[in-house]
């Protein structure tokens, strides 16, 4: 069974912060590579951070580097990205989402929407300035 539930979002001052949550179904979370994308009004889909669950690999937007942090709680299936030194352009739906792909090509595929097929409902982030 498929199941990604985002939560955390919020509303917060340029400089703040807000940790994002995704719960998924054991089936969704083990083993895959699971990334939070975000997509602004009248822009494409972006792909923020991403990490592998079933190894040590994570991946960043260039954008986010240095702010944004994405872990794992393997005891609860769930995905969490901590968002540091909010700025207004990171306003935005956040999605969580997963796949099961080649982990080799990991590094190549993460931040590509296309190769995602299960996503949640989204949960929205807004940085005042």
């Amino acid at each position: 069974q498929v199941r990604l539930v985002e939560s955390g979002g919020g509303s917060v001052q340029a400089g703040g912060s807000l940790r994002l949550s995704c719960a998924a179904s054991e089936y969704t979370y083990s083993n895959n590579l699971i990334v939070w994308f975000r997509q602004a009004p009248g822009k494409e889909r972006e792909g923020v951070a991403g990490i592998d669950t079933g190894g040590d690999s994570s991946y960043y937007a260039d954008s986010v580097k240095g702010r944004f942090t994405i872990s794992q709680d393997n005891a609860m299936n769930t995905v969490y990205l901590q968002m540091n030194s909010l700025k207004p352009e990171d306003t935005a739906m956040y999605y969580c989402t997963a796949a099961i792909l080649d982990r080799t090509q990991y590094s190549r595929t993460w931040y590509r929407p296309e190769f995602f097929v299960y996503w949640g409902q989204g949960t929205q982030v807004t940085v005042s300035s």
